[in-house]
């Protein structure tokens, strides 16, 4: 059965919950090893593959991420679709901690990473259209999917991605606001990117962890309060995805 379904779990989800006939696939990429193996399984009678971005064990910062690595390693399991999920700080007012976002736009924020599977010697140079950097279909139907299943996901929204691993400074996410961001993380790009180089479908649910810098009413962010956020938020994720995989998506 071909994979029609493939995960990225980010901060908070290290393994995907209820994968039946689940096998370990150590995949070698051109592009070096990928943050560990891509567990493949059954869900719903479903093909789904899932990979922990930071490894299982959260031992990869969001810089040091493979990201060329792991989106090309979907691409050699034969998986046509990938759902990126990401822990991320709230700026928008309605986008506050535990909230669930589908965002529709990026600004890359990030420096240093390998961003192409073109910044390669010898290999012809890409240039994709980004304008819209999540499969507008693929939204669509994950939008659809949790209205049919009764969970709340907010359509929209613009992601900052930063460097980190740090978290930013109030006038850091002053600035971020002022460019039009509604939320932040540090794992929105290049992987966006990459996916849509690759020629995959690739949508992003946005969880999340906290009030960004400066926004909400605490003058701290509260590392404690961030894990039990991301736990209440993760929680939600199963049955999304099963009601997504229900939509048949081919």
């Amino acid at each position: 059965m071909a994979i029609e379904l493939g995960l990225i779990g980010g901060t908070g989800l290290y393994a995907f919950p209820g994968l039946q006939q689940a096998t370990r696939v150590e995949i070698d990429t051109p592009y070096g090893a990928p943050s560990g193996a891509y567990v493949c399984g059954e869900l719903d009678g479903h093909r789904v593959a899932f990979l922990a971005r930071h490894g299982e064990t959260h031992t990869i910062a969001p810089h040091r991420v493979n990201y060329r690595a792991n989106v090309h390693g979907f691409r050699q399991l034969g998986c046509r679709r990938v759902l990126g999920i990401n822990a991320v700080g709230g700026i928008r007012y309605d986008m506050g901690p535990r909230a669930l976002v589908v965002p529709d736009q990026i600004i890359d924020y990030t420096h240093g990473r390998c961003t192409s599977f073109s910044d390669v010697a010898g290999v012809k140079v890409e240039h994709i259209d980004f304008s819209h950097p999540y499969t507008p279909q693929f939204r669509s139907r994950l939008l659809a999917a949790a209205a049919q299943a009764g969970i709340e996901l907010i359509d929209g929204g613009c992601y900052g991605a930063t460097q980190g691993p740090r978290l930013e400074t109030v006038a850091e996410i002053s600035r971020l606001r002022r460019d039009g961001c509604d939320l932040v993380g540090m794992t929105g790009m290049p992987e966006a990117a990459l996916a849509r180089e690759l020629g995959l479908e690739y949508a992003c649910v946005a969880l999340v962890a906290n009030w960004a810098a400066g926004c909400g009413d605490a003058s701290e962010i509260s590392i404690e309060e961030i894990h039990a956020h991301l736990a209440a938020a993760t929680a939600r994720i199963p049955a999304l995805v099963r009601a997504l995989l229900a939509m048949n998506l081919g």
